[in-house]
């Protein structure tokens, strides 16, 4: 069985986190990804945050999977030759350099379209166009630029921001789906195009329901789902909604049986309105399922402190996949908060591919998450990081360079 992207080569000049996280993707999915490098050194992330010495990192091994690996010195003459090669043979070019890096290299989006009209030039940015396009953006930068981390935390606290990788990865993710998008637009018009992922706006477009709520609070001054209500004070911008579900349904995180020494014992529970009454019944408040108090959504939400208070008071008889159990039998939305531990150790995301086990000729064995996007009829496999250079030759031969054309551009520092 073919993959959905084989025959597609892809010429993969990212580094760090928001490149490479496409780049892999777009590998599981079969993909021919040509990862360049610099020579002695490599993607920086090879040594950072190490485990052990001189292996490459976690950090590089889990975003670089099913990847080759080649070292090209772009600023020799005949390294910058075979740099034009690859451009000529392969389809896409992503990069997510510092703005006008790519330029300065020579490879203006003019001078690209000369070589191969076909290829897709596709870019991570910290900004789109205006004031801050030139600015080098991280991930928290991104979390704080894009609205998520003035609406994290809780209101009497500062900004936070998320754990996932939103900016990064997230960013990433973007602009695997403008390439593929660009790839089936090629079939129809044969041009290649430029595609940009802003991570600034990767990470509004995941924070929408935020934008949402700008609206509706200039509008009403007041938003009813939010724990600020009913005592509290809304100001000019979207506050801070501690656990709150940001939906039409109220949910929160509520202490589970064994909180105490455990800081992830703990679920989140929403109060479905359909389901409202089987809650009274799980929880012993029986009488609130027709208390015109209690009974309605509009009648509950003032109260919703006190409602959580109540649930609490019985998720705290139960560990939380004791809770969980109960609740899932009478369709009450909940969900455990599961620990990093867990979630490495938890045998079904084993079997989906969700969790994977590589093996590396350095480091050994280790777990990196797989392809989340399952697609029947193109099966991902994991396949190992490639060490630095690996596939140097083999790419060059793949070029048409003979074994002593390739010497000779080792000995020249070429390559």
């Amino acid at each position: 069985m073919g993959k959905a992207l084989d025959g597609v080569r892809i010429l993969d000049f990212t580094h760090v986190q928001s490149g490479p996280t496409c780049t892999q993707l777009l590998a599981w999915f079969g993909a021919d990804v040509i990862k360049v490098e610099r020579a002695g050194a490599g993607d920086i992330t090879r040594e950072q945050l190490r485990d052990i010495p001189d292996v490459d990192s976690l950090y590089f091994t889990m975003l670089n999977h099913n990847k080759r690996s080649v070292t090209i010195d772009t600023k020799n003459p005949e390294g910058k030759q075979v740099l034009e090669a690859l451009i000529q043979k392969c389809d896409v070019l992503v990069e997510n350099f510092a703005p006008g890096a790519l330029d300065r290299m020579g490879f203006t989006w003019e001078r690209i379209q000369e070589l191969n009209p076909r290829m897709i030039v596709a870019s991570v940015k910290g900004f789109g166009p205006g004031p801050y396009e030139d600015c080098k953006v991280y991930e928290n930068v991104a979390q704080c630029a894009g609205g998520a981390a003035s609406t994290t935390g809780f209101d009497d606290g500062p900004p936070v921001v998320s754990g996932a990788q939103i900016g990064d990865s997230g960013t990433g993710l973007h602009l695997a789906l403008g390439i593929v998008t660009a790839l089936y637009q090629r079939t129809q018009t044969g041009r290649g195009q430029r595609v940009l992922a802003a991570m600034q706006d990767g990470v509004l477009n995941l924070c929408r329901v935020k934008l949402r709520d700008q609206q509706r609070l200039e509008r009403t001054g007041v938003m009813k789902e939010y724990p600020q209500y009913p005592n509290g004070k809304f100001g000019e911008a979207v506050p801070r909604a501690g656990n709150a579900s940001g939906g039409g349904q109220p949910g929160w995180i509520l202490k589970c049986k064994g909180w105490e020494t455990d800081p992830n014992a703990y679920i989140y529970f929403i109060t479905q309105a359909p389901v409202w009454a089987k809650i009274c019944n799980v929880i012993g408040k029986e009488e609130w399922a027709t208390d015109p108090d209690y009974a309605t959504p509009a009648a509950r939400l003032p109260r919703l402190k006190d409602i959580f208070a109540e649930i609490e008071r019985w998720t705290m008889t139960k560990t939380k996949f004791e809770a969980m159990q109960i609740l899932n039998k009478y369709d009450i939305p909940c969900g455990p908060i599961l620990s990093m531990k867990e979630i490495a150790e938890e045998p079904s995301l084993r079997k989906t591919g969700t969790i994977v086990e590589v093996d590396h000729p350095t480091r050994g064995k280790y777990l990196t998450v797989g392809n989340p996007i399952k697609l029947s009829d193109s099966p991902t496999e994991v396949k190992r990081s490639p060490l630095l250079g690996e596939h140097t030759d083999e790419v060059m031969a793949e070029l048409g360079y003979s074994p002593e054309q390739i010497s000779a551009l080792r000995t020249a520092g070429a390559i």
